[in-house]
């Protein structure tokens, strides 16, 4: 579609997370009341009608689209995508294959979205595996980690576009002309690591990225690196470490000196709101499933309708700045140079 003259339209998973299908359903309907985005609802009917009606709200605001089924956590994502065509997330990705749909959105099973969007959207020519990235963005506001989790064993080759992804992300989101790259090690100088950052390193330095090495842990809120690339286990932890501070300090503080309990209450809350951190970038790109050839985004399974409102707002923002066609871009423009031949990159 062209979106200069046409309206951005997002589906949406009524069904999936933790806090569905009513606080999925409040951000969607508060998206949909700011008035920039077509909403597509996409779940069990009569559910979806029931908290429409709670909300105040109507078909001639959100649109919805029928699905039957719901893929739980814990269900294997390709068994479950296959068996249960009929499911939220599958009907959800088929309606921006279909072009019915300009971006999906899903705080269900993270395995089954990607699954799905991998499966009925395709990967972009040079991206193997989808990947998450997002940003730390109360204490490092340049910065993205790729991967975040949706790929715990990578070959070093899946490393440098985790890294090509996570540049045109620093450049079109951050407005980051030329985004440092570092792969993150056990120390900063090259040979340090395990066997998959060793033999990724001179790949990245053979990509034609600005790649500076190695970095630390102690260097990633630093900014040393605007793109840290790792693999999703290592990410994975990593993301779950920096949510858990916010919430952690907070306790600590108020055990401490409870006389001023409230005080810190006020301060995590508003000063310094980090007690879900994770979420706060958001609107600016994390959770969007790099690699798939459409714009998905994965949302935290415990979010809320602010969130949600969020994410929607973020996955308008990848439309209009084509994060897709950027990445597609980038990767053209480096295998013209030969850049990624060493790469692995097909």
């Amino acid at each position: 579609m062209s979106h200069g003259t046409s309206r951005v339209r997002i589906a949406v998973d009524a069904m999936g997370g933790d806090n569905a299908p009513g606080e999925i359903i409040h951000g969607a309907v508060m998206a949909a009341r700011d008035g920039a985005t077509d909403i597509i609802l996409v779940g069990q009917q009569d559910v979806v009608l029931k908290h429409l009606a709670a909300e105040g709200a109507s078909q001639d605001l959100v649109k919805i689209v029928h699905a039957d089924e719901v893929i739980r956590e814990g269900e294997a994502p390709a068994l479950a995508i296959r068996q249960k065509r009929h499911s939220s997330i599958v009907v959800g990705t088929r309606l921006l294959r279909s072009g019915e749909a300009d971006a999906f959105i899903s705080a269900g099973s993270s395995g089954a979205v990607a699954a799905a969007a991998a499966t009925y959207l395709g990967m972009v020519e040079g991206m193997e595996r989808p990947t998450v990235g997002g940003g730390f963005s109360s204490f490092a506001p340049n910065i993205v980690v790729m991967d975040l989790g949706a790929n715990v064993d990578c070959k070093p080759h899946q490393l440098v576009s985790f890294a090509i992804a996570g540049t045109v992300y620093a450049r079109t989101v951050y407005g980051v002309q030329n985004p440092t790259v570092g792969i993150l090690s056990t120390g900063s100088e090259e040979g340090k690591g395990n066997d998959l950052v060793k033999s990724a390193y001179p790949m990245l330095q053979a990509s034609g990225l600005n790649f500076i090495g190695n970095i630390e842990g102690n260097d990633i809120l630093m900014g040393k690196a605007n793109v840290i690339v790792c693999d999703g286990f290592v990410g994975n932890v990593l993301l779950k470490f920096y949510e858990s501070i916010g919430d952690r300090a907070r306790v600590w503080l108020m055990g401490k000196y409870p006389s001023i309990s409230r005080l810190v209450g006020f301060l995590f809350d508003k000063v310094l709101p980090i007690k879900k951190l994770s979420y706060e970038g958001e609107e600016e790109g994390s959770g969007l499933l790099w690699g798939i050839d459409g714009v998905v985004r994965i949302a935290h399974g415990a979010c809320h309708a602010e969130h949600i409102l969020h994410g929607i707002n973020g996955a308008r923002k990848a439309i209009e700045v084509d994060l897709v066609g950027n990445l597609k871009r980038e990767i053209a423009h480096l295998k013209e140079q030969g850049k990624l031949q060493q790469g692995g990159l097909s």
